[in-house]
């Protein structure tokens, strides 16, 4: 049996799984890494000391560089199988979930190609015993591993030294993706093991936008979270009070696959409902095309303060986090701006900019809901949720 390492860097390797590469077991055979961004793999025979182990990985170092990546499911799939050269493996790698998300694609990308490995025939599988993934660096989850590995001092020291005599420019690098810090070294390396659905969701979880964070259906869990009921149960009850149901429809700007709009149709009211990912898109049109009280556009928000259909309120809800210009709310066509972030984001982001503003003006501030820490992903991590902060602004010449 040999074991796997896929990494997308060589580095990844000794920072989370230098247990793997220097199991102290006599009997331990061999081992091979995979370097996602080279597409090379580099073989340590059977008997090796760890040292000489690391000797042969640190000329693979690279300088901090951008456009390291994954080379896909199949690319993996052919490096993993000339990795194993005959032999059953367990293969390691990142974490679905690493908001590092090169790291998380080759991890995503691993387990796919080892779901599907066969021989270059295509005539027999290449035996995959495990799939594990690191942990590794999680800022913002933490998770409920399967297998953990203390290092011993000998093993820590000899992290460190790889760092500081192999990856010296990776400690003052200012790229965030590539920066080696404290956090990034841990003295205790853990895995666990997921099943493809589990997989998906915790890879389309830390996603942002795009087609990853759809890649599932409900991708923040807000159909099964408590948290994520009450935060849109206290959002339709807000937007009752102030707007109350029969009038021009509400806009409401990110709908995502509808969990707010659908309150708000049950409410009474009628909304216009603008998703620009179609995937998300199609969902929430299969979810409310039957209501006659929803109608369904693709405009983003520069395209509905160009064009936008005039609405008796314009709805952002958590959706301001992705960098828009704010400039834009001040061409959008309606007299009032229901506006909803976590606290922290209200206070760096949109604090500013309505001090300086002379077109809005706050009507009122409330929060809609309390922190709450919760598990994701069936159980396998969690998570704080950080709170929702309201805002109801009016024109200041309305």
């Amino acid at each position: 049996m040999i074991e796997i390492v896929v990494v997308l860097r060589v580095e990844d390797a000794v920072l989370d799984f230098l247990s793997v590469l220097t199991d102290p077991d006599p009997g331990a055979g061999p081992a091979a890494v995979v370097l996602a961004d080279r597409g090379d793999v580099l073989p340590l025979p059977a008997g090796t000391p760890p040292a000489e182990r690391l000797a042969l990985l640190a000329p693979y170092v690279r300088s901090a560089e951008e456009d390291a990546a994954s080379p896909g499911p199949d690319a993996l799939a052919g490096l993993i199988r000339r990795a194993a050269d005959g032999h059953s493996a367990r293969v390691w790698t990142h974490s679905p979930a690493d908001n590092r998300r090169s790291r998380g694609r080759v991890g995503r990308d691993t387990a796919l190609a080892c779901a599907g490995l066969t021989d270059a025939a295509g005539d027999a599988a290449v035996r995959v015993l495990t799939v594990r993934h690191a942990v590794g660096y999680s800022p913002f989850l933490q998770f409920v591993s399967d297998l953990d590995r203390p290092l011993d001092r000998a093993r820590i020291a000899a992290k460190l030294d790889f760092v500081n005599d192999a990856a010296p420019g990776l400690l003052d690098t200012p790229s965030p993706e590539f920066m080696v810090q404290t956090p990034r070294i841990p003295a205790t390396e853990r895995f666990f093991v997921a099943d493809p659905v589990e997989r998906e969701r915790l890879f389309a979880l830390l996603a942002s936008l795009g087609d990853e964070a759809a890649a599932v259906t409900d991708p923040w869990e807000f159909a099964t979270s408590p948290y994520e009921a009450r935060r849109l149960d206290a959002t339709a009850a807000w937007v009752r009070r102030h707007c109350p149901p029969g009038g021009k429809p509400l806009v409401e700007v990110g709908a995502c696959e509808g969990a707010l709009t659908a309150r708000l149709a049950a409410d009474g009211f009628s909304v216009y409902a603008t998703e620009p990912n179609p995937h998300f898109r199609d969902r929430l049109d299969a979810a409310q095309r039957d209501t006659g009280a929803v109608q369904i556009g693709a405009e983003d928000l520069a395209e509905l303060a160009k064009d936008g259909p005039e609405g008796a309120a314009y709805l952002l809800v958590e959706m301001l986090y992705y960098g828009q210009d704010l400039a834009l709310l001040d061409d959008l066509p309606t007299g009032l701006l229901f506006l909803a972030l976590e606290p922290e984001a209200l206070e760096a982001r949109l604090r500013p900019w309505l001090a300086a503003s002379a077109v809005w003006h706050v009507v009122e501030e409330t929060r809609l809901v309390a922190p709450r820490v919760e598990p994701v992903c069936g159980g396998r991590a969690y998570l704080s949720k950080r709170g929702s902060v309201g805002l109801v602004l009016c024109r200041t010449d309305g």
